[in-house]
């Protein structure tokens, strides 16, 4: 659920419908919602049940009593972190009923909450800042050389998450990297392209029939098999849009605040693969 609030004496500074303003566009801008399975919670902490062993199973005669086990679960908890942007805008933009107005101030918000949340994703950060797969242990690791010649380092990384019990759905990389990718050929001096068109989003390649995210924040030369069932983007309920007139009342200006709580969880590391360009 999103919330939009005013300060005291304010009349309406957004029209109440546009709540979803900063949750939408977050959702649509950050690689983490597109690679990975949203879940929602209204608690402070989300625990995520790991099954550590299964029931015991086996033949079993006609007649005869069969031996009861215990599968073993251990316990992933994610506490969301917050993540907040602000902007300051004129109180004429702010007061603009007309849909296109809000969005614009919105999708500002949504930007810079979306960038954080990925760098997050990608990056070993400091906290606050939810671990992500930079810091993950037991990812799966393949080793790729200098320059790519072919698809054996992705083929293996297919392999170590199905070995996982995963399933690879997304390449994610850097423009630097995705684009070496793209130049590689399917024969020498041929002139067509080893990689095939995603024909569901235009302009996007896919290897081995998984689409490549193209990312700001991944590390030059490193590219992430990511596993979308065994990635959790876990929200808290509680995204807000407040908006205060007061603090910057001298220069007839309005403050728009977005804030909105996201952690990561990733309950079967070994599913994900970090592949590593030997030059990094």
């Amino acid at each position: 659920m999103s919330m939009l609030t005013t300060n005291a004496g304010t009349q309406s500074v957004l029209p109440p419908e546009y709540g979803q303003l900063v949750t939408k566009p977050v959702e649509a801008l950050s690689v983490a919602y597109l690679t990975g399975t949203r879940v929602v919670t209204n608690a402070h902490s989300y625990h995520v049940p790991i099954l550590a062993s299964d029931v015991t199973v086996g033949a079993v005669a006609e007649g005869a009593e069969i031996t009861p086990s215990d599968a073993t679960f251990n316990e992933l908890v994610v506490t969301p972190a917050k993540f907040g942007g602000l902007t300051i805008v004129s109180r004429e933009l702010a007061d603009d009923s007309n849909p296109s107005a809000a969005d614009q101030i919105g999708r500002s918000i949504a930007r810079m909450i979306a960038n954080s949340v990925d760098n997050a994703l990608f990056n070993a950060l400091a906290s606050p800042n939810p671990s992500g797969f930079a810091s993950l242990t037991g990812i799966s690791a393949v080793s790729a050389p200098v320059a790519y010649t072919n698809l054996d380092p992705f083929e293996e990384a297919v392999s170590l998450s199905e070995a996982a019990g995963g399933r690879i759905t997304h390449w994610v990389t850097g423009a630097a990297t995705a684009l070496e990718i793209a130049k590689l050929k399917d024969a020498s001096g041929s002139n067509r392209g080893l990689l095939n068109p995603d024909l569901s989003l235009e302009g996007r390649r896919t290897i081995l029939g998984r689409p490549v995210v193209v990312s700001p924040y991944i590390p030059a030369d490193i590219v992430y098999g990511i596993s979308k069932d065994d990635f959790l983007v876990v929200e808290r309920e509680d995204t807000r849009l407040d908006v205060d007139h007061s603090a910057y009342f001298s220069s007839d200006r309005v403050g728009v605040r977005g804030t909105m709580r996201i952690g990561f969880a990733m309950p079967v590391a070994a599913a994900h693969v970090r592949i590593t360009n030997a030059a990094a």
